[in-house]
C-alpha cells in the first residue's frame, strides 16, 4: 500500500518542475540511488559501494537528482580531510497533478487572482499570524492583527480556528450564464511549528453555500518551499498543496472528486455583483487542524487565491 509521508511534493503534470522530476527518474541507476537514500543518508562513495559502480558513475546521477529537487545535499568535513557530500531525499512522496479539465476552444473563461490579505471578513483564533515575503506583519497570535491595513502585503497567513472571506468581482458580460466555477489555493493545516501528521478539514463556501471539504494531511515543514524566503525558519510551515474546489452543473468537487450535491445554479451567481468565497474550518469538523494559506512569495506555487469562471 502506498503511504504519503509529511515531506510531500505536488507538481502540475505540465510544469517544468514535473518534467525535470520525470526525466531524473527515467534511469535505473537514479531510481536505485533513490531507493538507497529512502533508508539512510549516504555520501557519494557509500552509494557507489552499495551499487557496485565507480564513484564517477554515481556523481553525475546524484547531480541530476539534486537539480530535479529530489535530493538534499549537505557538505561535511571528510574523515581524511577535504569535504564530503551527504545525500538524503528531499521528499518522501511526489504527486504529479493531472489536468482537472480541458477547455474547448469556444469556451469563455475569466480568471481573477486575489491577494490572500484582501479578505473582507474574518474570524480567527491563535495560533494565528501573517507575514509578507520580507517580514512578519503585526503581532503573532493576536487576532486583531488581521484588522491591520498591512494585511494587503500578506504572502502567508495562518490560524488554528475560524475563516477568512473574500469578495470577487463577477467580471463577465451581462446576460451570460456561469456554467463552471473553480477556486484554487495553496493550503495546508496549521500546527504549532509544523507537523507531518496533523489533519485538518478545510471547507470552502461560495455565496454562503457549502461547496465541499478537503482534508489536509499535514502542516508541511522541515524542507523549504521553492518560493519560501530564507529568513523564514525551516521548522515552520513551508508550503501547502495546490487544491481546487469546483462547482459545475453536476455537483461540487475537490481535486476532481465529487464531494457534494451543490450545483452551480444553486450558488445565486446571477443575483449578486460579487462572488463571496469563504475558506475555513467548521466548528463541528472532525479534524480541526487549522489553516495555512499561501500567496505569492511563499510555498511552492507562485499564485494567490485564484477564481476561475467559465460561462456561456
Amino acid at each position: 500500500m502506498n503511504r504519503l509521508q509529511g515531506r510531500l511534493l505536488s507538481l502540475p503534470l505540465e510544469s517544468d518542475a514535473a518534467k525535470r522530476v520525470i526525466a531524473a527518474l527515467d534511469s535505473d541507476k537514479r531510481r536505485a540511488i533513490v531507493k538507497l537514500l529512502a533508508a539512510q543518508k549516504l555520501n557519494v562513495n557509500e552509494i557507489a559501494e552499495h551499487l557496485g559502480v565507480p564513484q564517477s558513475t554515481v556523481a553525475p546521477n546524484v547531480k541530476a537528482l539534486e537539480q530535479a529537487g529530489l535530493l538534499s545535499i549537505e557538505t561535511k568535513p571528510g574523515e581524511r580531510g577535504g569535504a564530503q557530500k551527504i545525500c538524503s531525499l528531499a521528499y518522501d512522496s511526489v504527486i504529479l497533478e493531472l489536468p482537472t479539465h480541458t477547455l474547448a476552444t469556444d469556451d469563455h473563461t475569466v480568471e481573477i487572482e486575489m491577494p490572500i490579505g484582501l479578505y473582507v471578513d474574518f474570524e480567527v483564533s491563535a495560533t494565528c499570524g501573517m507575514c509578507s515575503a520580507d517580514t512578519i506583519l503585526g503581532k503573532l497570535d493576536v487576532p486583531d492583527t488581521f484588522l491591520s491595513p498591512e494585511r494587503s502585503k500578506a504572502a502567508l497567513m495562518w490560524f488554528s480556528h475560524g475563516f477568512v472571506e473574500y469578495k470577487f468581482p463577477r467580471n463577465i458580460e451581462p446576460g451570460r450564464r456561469i456554467k463552471r466555477l473553480e477556486i484554487s489555493a495553496e493550503i495546508c493545516s496549521e500546527a504549532p511549528g509544523s507537523n507531518r501528521d496533523w489533519p485538518s478539514d478545510i471547507t470552502v463556501w461560495i455565496n454562503g453555500h457549502e461547496v465541499g471539504t478537503w482534508t489536509s494531511p499535514a502542516d508541511f515543514g522541515g524542507v523549504r518551499g521553492k518560493l519560501t524566503p530564507h529568513w523564514w525558519r525551516v521548522s515552520a510551515s513551508q508550503y501547502g498543496l495546490l487544491t481546487h474546489w469546483t462547482v459545475t452543473e453536476h455537483g461540487g468537487f475537490v481535486d476532481g472528486d465529487r464531494v457534494s450535491d451543490i450545483t452551480v445554479g444553486e450558488l445565486d451567481l446571477e443575483d449578486h455583483r460579487s462572488i463571496r468565497v469563504r475558506i475555513g474550518v467548521k466548528d463541528d469538523a472532525e479534524h480541526q487542524g487549522g489553516i495555512n494559506l499561501f500567496g505569492r512569495g511563499f510555498g511552492n506555487y507562485d499564485q494567490d487565491l485564484l477564481l476561475r469562471m467559465e460561462y456561456e
